[in-house]
């Protein structure tokens, strides 16, 4: 069964601690899981990770995280997703974790996929995620890479983007749902999986996601609020932000290749010739942000 496209956006549920699910299964695609759990000092949180590689991306609050693979303690510091870099903790398959909270709250993305063979555990700190800052004008946005194609990872690639008010974010509208090279055996497309998940800088924020494809089989466009999720399948995508407020998108992919290769929608690729500057509002966070202690 596949997802029909008009829900490819997934609202947050109402249950604690878990606040969004998103399953491979449920979407009728080969690879991606998520969860959002929301944990509090008395709530802690047990699993076993099967045949999967599993990367936590701590949105906001400390915790520790006890492994079958190594402990993990006082990890997380941003009381929320705009006040500094990200810690994230990856582990492979066949590890047992426990997750608990110390601060009143603590607030974990957590994204996995098959895996064939296994990898270290790596805890990600901060310093450790690369800040770049793309596209021009109207159209640039913040990159953080966590996870990098192929760095820690066999699949999982996951980054967070920070748009700021009233300005485009992968815009040209790009795709990657087919694998492709160029002649010369250089890839120029894969085929990835991608999930996306919202919150915004202030109470009532919003932005607008498009996904359509060139033959109008799939034209959605969604407002999406925070905690909301999209899931993209196929079809060229883009973001705008509202006025006013600030998007924070956490991105998880996985797919035919270790490479973020994408295309942009030939009737927009013009829009990159334009480009004579970067916003200056940007980074919205960076390395100086995180606490001394």
């Amino acid at each position: 069964m596949t997802l029909p496209p008009q829900e490819w956006l997934i609202a947050p549920g109402s249950g604690s601690p878990l606040v969004t699910r998103i399953a491979a299964e449920k979407v009728g695609w080969e690879h991606l899981n998520m969860v959002v759990l929301r944990l509090s000092r008395e709530q802690p949180f047990e699993l076993t990770i099967g045949q999967y590689e599993y990367a936590m991306v701590i949105l906001s609050g400390r915790c520790n995280i006890k492994t079958s693979r190594g402990d993990y303690d006082n990890i997380g510091r941003r009381e929320n997703v705009f006040a500094g870099m990200p810690y994230a903790l990856y582990l492979p398959p066949n590890t047992e974790f426990k997750i608990e909270a110390l601060t009143e709250q603590v607030e974990i993305a957590a994204c996995w996929t098959g895996v064939a063979q296994s990898r270290n555990p790596r805890l990600i700190k901060p310093t450790d995620v690369t800040l770049d800052i793309v596209g021009g004008g109207t159209a640039t946005r913040q990159i953080n890479t966590i996870i990098p194609p192929g760095d820690a990872s066999q699949h999982l690639v996951v980054m967070e983007t920070y748009t700021p008010s009233g300005s485009w974010s992968t815009y040209p509208p790009h795709k990657h749902d087919t694998h492709r090279n160029d002649p010369n055996g250089k890839l120029v497309e894969a085929n990835l999986e991608e999930i996306c998940y919202f919150k915004f800088d202030r109470p009532n924020g919003y932005a607008i996601q498009r996904i359509y494809t060139l033959d109008e089989e799939i034209d959605q466009t969604f407002v999406v609020y925070s905690d909301d999720s999209i899931v993209i399948p196929r079809g060229y995508h883009t973001l705008v932000s509202a006025h006013g407020y600030s998007t924070y998108s956490l991105h998880v992919l996985a797919g035919s290749a270790r490479a973020v290769a994408a295309s942009d929608d030939p009737a927009y690729a013009w829009v990159r010739q334009t480009w004579t500057q970067k916003d200056p509002r940007l980074p919205i966070v960076d390395h100086g942000m995180e606490p001394l202690a």
